[in-house]
């Protein structure tokens, strides 16, 4: 537990590296939710986005050894919003490519490391029942214990080759189109993600506090009915064993008088 504080404090003490620079607006919430929690920390996140990027094509051979990592690294972003978009936004994004142009919707995505399997599996029931039935759990060699929110609920469509439009506006509007309301549906899913996930951290933190607080309360009583016993009741300054004393109270009384403590 120390080492997994140790390690939370120096994460959330970094300087955001995301292209952005700080965490997207609509997941705000989630994120400090979370980071409050000594049980979690959050690596990385997306609220969601529409974007448009160039990508130079690779040779057929390359493609096979270099991966989608570095494919990925030799990216132009063209255009990147996480709200909803226009037409006449991806058109004068695609003006500006030279290779090929590749229009795209990426739905919520969150990072999450756990303290325990049961931080993990929580988290995981939030997302599934939220609509975010592509996450999972994973386990490191050392156990660390990653937790990560996604869905299937994505978009991928080439527009241009070469820097050559292929479809007509007609389409582009389309696919737009589509898009947006798959914007609007993400949302969605994140609001239900967060009340839901309020929901079960408060309800978590409901059941591991009750037996502790009864359990404060049964050794509360038991070390007032020991007291009790061992000292006898205080009656004019004189201290009397409460069997010599028919002026104290019967033991039904002493169990009436305890019973708050229950």
């Amino acid at each position: 537990m120390a080492d997994f504080k140790r390690w939370k404090e120096q994460r959330l003490s970094r300087a955001d590296g995301s292209r952005k620079g700080s965490v997207d607006e609509p997941i705000a919430g989630i994120v400090r939710l979370l980071n409050g929690r000594d049980s979690f920390c959050t690596t990385s996140s997306c609220s969601g986005r529409v974007v448009v990027l160039e990508q130079p094509p690779l040779p057929p051979r390359a493609e096979a050894t270099t991966g989608f990592e570095i494919q990925k690294q030799n990216c132009t972003w063209l255009m990147v919003t996480h709200q909803i978009c226009t037409i006449e936004n991806v058109l004068t994004a695609l003006q500006k490519a030279t290779d090929d142009a590749i229009f795209k919707f990426e739905p919520f995505v969150l990072h999450v490391q756990c303290q325990d399997l049961q931080d993990a599996q929580l988290l995981h029931k939030v997302a599934i029942e939220a609509g975010f039935r592509n996450s999972g759990i994973t386990v490191g060699r050392k156990g660390k214990i990653m937790m990560a929110v996604r869905s299937t609920h994505c978009l991928e469509v080439p527009l241009s080759r070469k820097g050559k439009l292929m479809v007509s506006e007609e389409y582009v509007d389309f696919v737009v189109q589509v898009a947006n309301q798959k914007m609007e549906e993400n949302w969605k899913r994140i609001d239900r993600f967060y009340s839901s996930l309020q929901l079960a951290l408060e309800s978590r933190d409901h059941s591991v506090s009750s037996p502790l607080e009864e359990k404060e309360a049964n050794n509360t009583m038991d070390s007032y009915r020991r007291q009790i016993k061992s000292k006898g009741t205080e009656k004019d300054g004189e201290c009397t064993s409460p069997g010599k004393n028919r002026g104290l109270e019967s033991e039904d009384e002493t169990e009436n008088s305890l019973g708050v403590f229950h």
